[in-house]
């Protein structure tokens, strides 16, 4: 009897608490998963009610694409590029604004306030300061590599999206390194300092190996969110010039919606995922295991 109302209580609290979120999350991610894995099986146009089972021909299709494999070695590339950038600017800055610097909060808020932007907005942006600012100075100072777009070159409107993706990041990074840093029992690094520690010492031998845990966060984040980006990319290059910034993300969209194949852009976006979540997991695992080690 006792079980039974436990039960009963529980389940009360899981329908007040629990039910909603968990309803949200299957009509916004789960039921249209299902749909989009569906749809790679089948030869649906998207605009007519019927449809063929295909079985795995939206993936033969999809995996012999010469442009999405390029696609993917590019996002590949500017995962690797922000991921590294982003997180080593990231940790520079949190321990700049722990450091007992003045003002230091207004430093915060102000290195945060780019994650704040929209992505779209964000590109609009910087493809002005691209195409205006940047060459104004450049003819300005007579540096040729700047007296030009780089938004009009195939390969430096790479690194321009490069630069765009770890500005807006490192921000967001660095109040997960501030909280990390803040976490450091403070003791321990007064006895390192009474034992004659240098910093750089403190920084290698304490600070970094305590803060494994905020590393695991910060690159599983700068992680997806490269693999995924989209907005920016649209707005600050289109994917151009020549298609030579075409991430995965964008090649997708184009491939279903923009030429209407959405079979083989379904089955691309199921690849990408799965090339994601394995890279993620991949990812988390080596790292928990270097926090236990610490």
């Amino acid at each position: 009897m006792y079980a039974e109302k436990r039960l009963s209580q529980r389940l009360k609290i899981f329908c007040m608490f629990g039910l909603i979120p968990l309803f949200a999350f299957s009509a916004v991610v789960i039921i249209p998963f299902a749909m989009g894995a569906f749809m790679t099986l089948t030869n649906w146009s998207g605009l007519s009610g019927g449809f063929e089972f295909t079985g795995l021909r939206n993936y033969t299709t999809a995996l012999s694409d010469p442009t999405f494999w390029n696609s993917l070695l590019l996002t590949l590339k500017y995962v690797v590029f922000t991921m590294i950038l982003t997180n080593v600017l990231a940790f520079g800055i949190a321990l700049l604004v722990t450091g007992g610097l003045k003002s230091q909060n207004f430093f915060r808020a102000g290195f945060f306030t780019p994650n704040l932007i929209g992505g779209v907005i964000l590109g609009f942006i910087w493809q002005f300061i691209f195409l205006r600012v940047i060459v104004y100075m450049g003819v300005a100072l007579d540096l040729e590599i700047f007296s030009y777009s780089w938004l009009g070159d195939p390969k430096k409107a790479f690194w321009a999206l490069v630069i765009v993706g770890v500005w807006q990041s490192s921000g967001y990074m660095m109040l997960i390194y501030i909280a990390g840093l803040m976490g450091i029992d403070k003791s321990i690094l007064e006895a390192a300092d009474l034992d004659g520690a240098s910093k750089w010492q403190q920084l290698l031998k304490i600070k970094i190996p305590l803060m494994a845990p905020a590393f695991t966060i910060s690159l599983f984040l700068t992680l997806q969110r490269s693999f995924v980006v989209y907005d920016t990319n649209l707005s600050l290059t289109r994917g151009g010039p020549f298609r030579s910034t075409e991430l995965a993300a964008m090649h997708v969209y184009n491939e279903a919606f923009l030429y209407q194949n959405y079979g083989p852009g379904q089955a691309k976006a199921i690849i990408l995922f799965l090339i994601v979540a394995i890279i993620a997991i991949s990812q988390v695992s080596v790292m928990k295991k270097m926090e236990v080690e610490s």
